[in-house]
């Protein structure tokens, strides 16, 4: 594991105030006898209403990033806790290092930007390519978030963590089974180099260094009742599989004297697979782990970390499950609806974080405008929680997660996702993308 501290105090930046957004429809009992007589009236008026009048809500917020309900001012104590995939990998190693090394690189701008729009106070990375030294998290935090982009103010984290991952750490085997041995394939994660994909905490709260647990290297047969393949890679290879696509951290900081553990993970995408399935299965069962780990007891006997240490959490600790799942409830290949694990277990809140971006092009059908109904049906609320877009057939999708435990108090969320004419859409725009074709999302937690 590493850990580096960059000052001995902790930098604390003031928490953003958010403008508190209601729509008010006409009383109910009177929108079905009063539809009819403004029917034609409103067909007149959208004739002339510019064609950005129909959506909701009203186009005004400090985040530059749209809720879908309004919210209360944020609390001086709250915790801003955020994860966000920058997609700021690289197709050879060492090359990421080199593009961080001058302060300019526009992806690591934009990136940088977005973050500092939000103010995160603790931060996972996914997709940033892991280097022993840190150097990578370093140059990034040196160069690009500790520096103003665009008039957004710095941020400044003292502590950052990074560790091994599995992704592109050879097992020696023909895991594609395409006749040859070596490649991003058959590796114990998908990666054309060590690290390639990785994962970089940053915290304005110390990091519990000598608390910290990794499952690195936890064989994916030692989970009951999973969802190994082993028909297809056969017994010898199904015995040395490890379970994580990268690996899962438990990361503890001590915020003001509490510890809230940061449970992180970045499980491999549910596609290219075959009748076998063995992506899918392994992202279901990769979403499951953490699921198990925080139920704890007996749920959680199987665990072990990669010191040899036992079991779960322990019953009313704190933590935040956060990261790129790559799992939709709703939408994708997910296998046996996996994010269900986290989603609907009874000791974690899911604060159904919103933007505006996903649904700036949904128009409401007439009658849904005039009775005030479009932010709240069920289409609209679905597609205003989505976190990525792929493009193409796949589209928008929900697979990145700020879950607290149900010990912790969500005072606000949100998805940095502004629609189109907004502040900072720039960032977040397609074709070609600026920052990453996933969103940052962030949960705002109160710890007293």
């Amino acid at each position: 594991m590493n850990c580096f501290t960059r000052k001995t105090h902790k930098a604390r930046w003031p928490l953003s105030q958010h403008i508190s957004v209601t729509y008010a429809g006409p009383m109910r009992s009177l929108k079905r006898a009063a539809f009819a007589v403004v029917t034609t009236v409103a067909l007149v008026a959208s004739a002339v209403m510019p064609a950005h009048a129909a959506t909701f809500p009203p186009a005004d917020h400090r985040l530059s990033q749209e809720r879908i309900v309004g919210s209360e001012t944020t609390s001086e104590s709250a915790v801003r806790v955020a994860t966000y995939n920058a997609s700021l990998f690289r197709d050879a190693e060492g090359s990421l290092i080199g593009d961080l090394t001058s302060p300019n690189n526009a992806q690591a701008q934009a990136v940088a930007e977005v973050i500092q729009r939000t103010a995160p106070d603790v931060l996972l990375v996914n997709e940033f390519d892991f280097d022993a030294d840190g150097t990578a998290a370093g140059l990034f935090h040196d160069n690009y978030l500790a520096v103003s982009q665009n008039g957004q103010p710095a941020q400044d984290y003292p502590y950052t963590y990074v560790a091994p991952s599995n992704t592109g750490v050879q097992t020696g085997a023909d895991l594609n089974q395409d006749g040859t041995i070596g490649g991003a394939e058959d590796a114990f994660g998908y990666g054309e180099f060590e690290g390639q994909y990785g994962m970089v905490l940053y915290s304005k709260y110390p990091i519990l260094t000598d608390e910290v647990r990794t499952f690195q290297n936890f064989r994916w047969a030692d989970m009951p009742e999973n969802n190994l393949p082993s028909d297809y890679y056969g017994e010898l290879i199904s015995g040395v599989l490890r379970l994580s696509s990268k690996s899962h951290w438990d990361v503890p900081v001590d915020v003001d004297g509490r510890t809230v553990h940061l449970l992180a993970s970045h499980p491999t995408p549910p596609a290219f697979d075959g009748p076998e399935q063995r992506n899918a299965r392994r992202n279901h069962d990769e979403i499951r782990f953490f699921a198990d780990y925080v139920t704890g007891g007996a749920a959680a006997e199987y665990i072990y970390d990669d010191d040899g240490g036992k079991g779960g959490l322990d019953e009313g600790e704190d933590f935040v499950v956060l990261g790129d799942l790559n799992a939709d409830p709703q939408r994708g290949a997910s296998y046996d609806k996996a994010v269900m694990n986290l989603l609907s277990h009874q000791d974690i809140l899911d604060p159904k974080p919103s933007s505006r971006g996903p649904v700036a092009n949904v128009r409401p059908t007439l009658e849904a405008f005039l009775l005030g109904e479009a932010p709240q049906s069920e289409d609209y609320r679905s597609r205003s929680l989505r976190t990525a877009d792929f493009g193409g057939s796949t589209g928008t999708m929900r697979v990145d997660y700020v879950l607290p435990s149900a010990t912790l108090e969500v005072k606000d969320s949100g998805v940095f996702w502004p629609a189109p004419g907004q502040p900072g859409a720039d960032l977040v725009g397609m074709n070609p993308v600026r920052s990453s074709d996933h969103r940052l999302v962030w949960v705002d937690i109160e710890t007293r």
